[in-house]
C-alpha cells in the first residue's frame, strides 16, 4: 500500500477541534455541593462524543479515499465553517444552543456522508463499494438527529443520540466492506496521535491554570511539577508506542484504533480535568479519589487495548504485566481510601503509575 501523508488542511482541521475539546473537558468543572454533578457527566459525554465523531468521520475519510484536490479541500474548508458553528454552540447549558449545535454537527456528517457518494463514482470496484455503503447508511443517522428538531426536554436528545449511534454503528454492521479496501495504518495512527496531542494540551492547561490560582506559591509550583511529570509519562508511554511498537504495515479495518480512541480521549480529558479539581480541593476527598483513579483505569485499559492489536509479535506484553499494572494502580487506590491523602500524595501516585506504565510498555 502507497504511504499517505498528513496533509496541511488537515493538521488545520484538528486546530479548530481544540477549542471543542477544550469546551467539553470544561463542563468537568462544575462542582457543586463536593461533586460533579450526574447531570454534568451526562453532559460531557453528550458533548464530548458528537465532537469525537465529527472529527473520525472526516479523518476516516481522509485516510481510505482522501485525495489533496481542489474539489477535496472545498469539502474540508466547509466542514469548518461547520466546526466553527458547533464549537460557538457548546456550552454546560446544552437546551439554550441546541440548534446551532446540531446544525454544526448535521453539516459536518452530511458533508461526509456526500463525499462517500462522489467517490463511490470514481474508485475501483471494490473501492466503490465501500464508499456507497457508508455514503448511503451514514444518511439513516443523520435524518434520525435531525428529527429531533421537532421535539422538547428528553426526547430530543433520545433522538438525536439515537441518530448518532445508529452513525457510529454503521461501520461495524459494513466491517465485511470495510476490510476489502483496509485503512493506512501508518496515517490513521499519525492522525490519531495528532489528536491525543490536543488532549495532552488540556492537562498542560490545567498545570498553567493551577501556577495561576496560588500565584507561584511554593504549594502550587511542586503540584505543577508533580502534573508536568505526569503528562511527560503520559506522551512518552503513548508516542513511544505509536513510534517504535507498532505494525504500521498491518491491513486492518482500523476499527480497534477508531472506537478504542474514544475511550482514551475521554479519559485524558478527564485526568486533564482531575489535575485542577484535586489541587482546588473543592470535591468530596472519595470523589475525587474515584475520579481520579478512574480516569487513569480507562486510560490504560484502552491505551493496552488499542496497541495490542497492532504491536509487532515479538514484543507483545506478558498478561503479568498487564496484571501487576492493574494491580498497582488498584493497591494506590485502596490505600488512598483508608490513608486521607493530600491532593499532592494522590497527583504522586498517578505520577509513579505512568511512570512505572511508561518504562514496562515503552
Amino acid at each position: 500500500m502507497a504511504e499517505k501523508k498528513v496533509t496541511w488542511l488537515e493538521l488545520f482541521y484538528d486546530l479548530l477541534f481544540v477549542a471543542a475539546v477544550s469546551k467539553a473537558t470544561h463542563v468537568l468543572l462544575h462542582v457543586e455541593h463536593g461533586s460533579i454533578s450526574i447531570e454534568h457527566l451526562e453532559k460531557f459525554i453528550l458533548i464530548f462524543v458528537p465532537i469525537w465523531w465529527a472529527w473520525v468521520g472526516q479523518t476516516v475519510y481522509n485516510n481510505r479515499f482522501g485525495q489533496d484536490s481542489t474539489t477535496h479541500r472545498i469539502f474540508m474548508i466547509l466542514q469548518l465553517f461547520f466546526v466553527l458553528i458547533m464549537t460557538a454552540s457548546l456550552d454546560a447549558d446544552f437546551d439554550a444552543n441546541y440548534a446551532p449545535f446540531l446544525v454544526g454537527y448535521i453539516g459536518l456528517r452530511g458533508l461526509t456522508a456526500v463525499q462517500y457518494l462522489v467517490s463511490a463514482r470514481r474508485d475501483t470496484k471494490l473501492r466503490q463499494e465501500t464508499a456507497r455503503f457508508l455514503g448511503t447508511y451514514f444518511w439513516l443517522g443523520i435524518v434520525i438527529s435531525c428529527l429531533s428538531l421537532f421535539f422538547d426536554s428528553w426526547a430530543r436528545y433520545l433522538i438525536l443520540y439515537a441518530g448518532i449511534a445508529i452513525d457510529i454503528i454503521v461501520p461495524l454492521i459494513g466491517r465485511t466492506y470495510l476490510v476489502k479496501t483496509p485503512i493506512h495504518t501508518a496515517h490513521l495512527l499519525e492522525r490519531f496521535a495528532l489528536f491525543t496531542l490536543i488532549l495532552l494540551g488540556e492537562s498542560v492547561i490545567s498545570m498553567l491554570s493551577v501556577l495561576q490560582s496560588d500565584k507561584f506559591t511554593a504549594s502550587s509550583i511542586l503540584f505543577a511539577s508533580l502534573a508536568f511529570i505526569l503528562i511527560i509519562a503520559i506522551w512518552w508511554q503513548y508516542f513511544e508506542n505509536v513510534e517504535k511498537r507498532v505494525d504500521k504495515s498491518k491491513q486492518t479495518a482500523g476499527q480497534t484504533i477508531i472506537y478504542g480512541h474514544l475511550f482514551i480521549y475521554c479519559s485524558l480529558s478527564m485526568i486533564a480535568a482531575a489535575i485542577q479539581l484535586l489541587f482546588l480541593e473543592q470535591l468530596e476527598y472519595i470523589f475525587i479519589l474515584c475520579f481520579t483513579f478512574t480516569s487513569v483505569l480507562i486510560y490504560f485499559l484502552s491505551v493496552m487495548f488499542v496497541f495490542h492489536r497492532y504491536r509487532f509479535n515479538h514484543l507483545n506484553l506478558n498478561f503479568k504485566i498487564i496484571l501487576s499494572l492493574t494491580g498497582m494502580l488498584c493497591t494506590l487506590f485502596t490505600l488512598d481510601l483508608f490513608i486521607v491523602a493530600s491532593p499532592h500524595l494522590i497527583l504522586g501516585e498517578i505520577m509513579l503509575f505512568f511512570i512505572v506504565f511508561a518504562k514496562a510498555t515503552a
